[in-house]
């Protein structure tokens, strides 16, 4: 349905309730718009499903966030006279449930494109319409609908370019809808769970205040970020957007768009046109944006996309199992420093850099020949912006299994990719308080350093900082080993 049709539906009596999900904004909310424009009382939910078949509960950054952006949409809407109703539950029998003591007259909602969201809305949908409450979806997060393009052959695309290529050649994604400027409140007298009672935040121990002093969840933070970026942070983006050390160098736009905060309509707009940005910064950051819809399309055609080698032929892959191995990355102690930096970054912020993402992947899969599958439950866990689609789409990415995989036998360097990305050796001295005085010719190879100057820097390897656990000359020999074995060869 679109909003000019959706104006015409109810009575002007009976409220429609607006459903919040992964859509926590005001502006460019087509669903909030729609039931605006019927003239009805509107009545706004949130419902936390974690119960409903194949839904994946969220990790814990993403609780700590969902609090925050909840907490501040709640605000956001009390400032027009409407109060955000909390439920927990199963997502159909909940909505039906809270439609029918607010007697309303029908159930509005954006759209999701995780197989099991969608399988739950159509479920809803039925549920509602079995009790007689009408029941309108929209467009959600993405700039098409997952379903809309097709190969020449009429299915589903596996390599990007073309599916990039096909994204540019269709219709130029709409324009932002502003936010309403006023709502008609419903006076349903429905009381709201208690957001703390939900205990998304973390405690015992809290580990949350690195997160809480480098982001601000909620639409205002979203439009703030976006503001920061397109007027001066993002130029040079698509010089700088791979050297970690650069916090200005990327958006940081990702967890508010997983959260719905901010819509890639309203990017792709705020890109154009803008000064700061050189047409090779724009080109760039818009082919992200692609990038983001393509591990969409992916999860859209492979549901099992977080659980299943989407090449079959990687199932015959010797993993190793290794606990060990698997903590001492998570908590950065693998002996590489860029890979500790990163990992430590991401425990510290919920945040990792593009690069250090695929960096700190590829040592899991290659060096240690750990299963992808390992590496993407702990960023599923620990990633702000983890969202069901890009972040197995790009762990199956890394190691080969996957659409448009990177070649099996592109193993990185992770010396090498710290000399490169962080040459100066910003990145490490800051989240590697360890080696912050160790020169930087030695920084991203300390075994290598002559022990007067570790001395020096009061470093004792093996004691101070680990050891490398891995030699990454002979890891990658039998990495590749490990891929001829499941028939590929360079």
């Amino acid at each position: 349905m679109t909003i000019e049709t959706a104006a015409t539906a109810g009575d002007g009596q009976q409220p429609v309730l607006v459903l919040f999900r992964h859509d926590l904004r005001l502006a460019d909310n087509l669903a909030l718009v729609a039931a605006a424009r019927t003239g009805c009382p509107i009545a706004a939910a949130f419902v936390l499903d974690e119960t409903s078949q194949g839904i994946r509960p969220l990790g814990g950054a993403r609780r700590w966030w969902l609090h925050h952006s909840l907490k501040a949409l709640g605000e956001d809407l009390a400032r027009l006279g409407i109060s955000l109703v909390l439920r927990r539950g199963p997502m159909a029998a909940t909505v039906r449930q809270l439609a029918m003591r607010m007697n309303a007259g029908a159930v509005f909602w954006n759209r999701r494109y995780d197989p099991p969201g969608m399988a739950a809305d159509a479920q809803m949908k039925a549920v509602l319409k079995e009790a007689g409450i009408g029941g309108e979806s929209f467009a959600g997060h993405l700039l098409h609908e997952p379903w809309r393009l097709k190969t020449g052959a009429g299915g589903p695309y596996r390599v990007f370019t073309p599916f990039w290529r096909a994204l540019r050649q269709a219709v130029e994604p709409r324009d932002p809808v502003d936010r309403p400027s006023a709502l008609k409140a419903a006076d349903h007298g429905i009381d709201s769970d208690r957001l703390g009672a939900w205990r998304l935040l973390p405690s015992a121990p809290d580990w949350s205040p690195g997160l809480s002093m480098r982001w601000t969840p909620g639409e205002a933070g979203a439009q703030a970020r976006l503001a920061a970026f397109v007027t001066d942070g993002g130029s040079g983006y698509d010089r700088r957007r791979d050297l970690m050390a650069d916090d200005a160098g990327t958006s940081s736009l990702s967890p508010h768009l997983a959260h719905g905060e901010i819509t890639p309509f309203q990017i792709w707009q705020a890109l154009a046109g803008r000064q700061a940005l050189s047409a090779g910064d724009v080109q760039t950051f818009r082919k992200e944006l692609g990038w983001r819809e393509f591990c969409w399309h992916l999860l859209f055609h492979n549901p099992l996309l977080a659980t299943q080698n989407y090449n079959r032929s990687f199932d015959a892959f010797p993993w190793q199992h290794d606990d060990k191995a698997i903590r001492l990355w998570q908590r950065g102690q693998t002996g590489y420093p860029v890979v500790d930096a990163a990992m430590r970054q991401l425990w510290q912020t919920g945040w990792m850099h593009n690069r250090a993402r695929m960096i700190t992947a590829s040592f899991l899969v290659k060096d240690l020949r750990i299963d992808w599958r390992s590496g993407e439950d702990w960023f599923w866990d620990t990633l702000v912006d983890a969202d069901p689609a890009s972040n197995p789409a790009n762990w199956q990415w890394v190691a080969g299994s996957g659409a448009d995989a990177a070649p099996f036998f592109r193993i990185f360097n992770p010396v090498l990719q710290g000399e490169k990305f962080d040459a100066e050796g910003a990145y490490v001295h800051r989240f590697v308080p360890e080696l912050e005085n160790l020169p930087k010719r030695h920084i991203h190879k300390p075994w290598a350093a002559p022990e007067i100057t570790l001395a020096g820097a009061g470093i004792v390897l093996g004691k101070t900082y680990p050891r490398p656990m891995v030699d990454h000359s002979l890891a990658r020999r039998l990495a590749l080993e490990d891929y001829r074995a499941v028939g590929k060869s360079p």
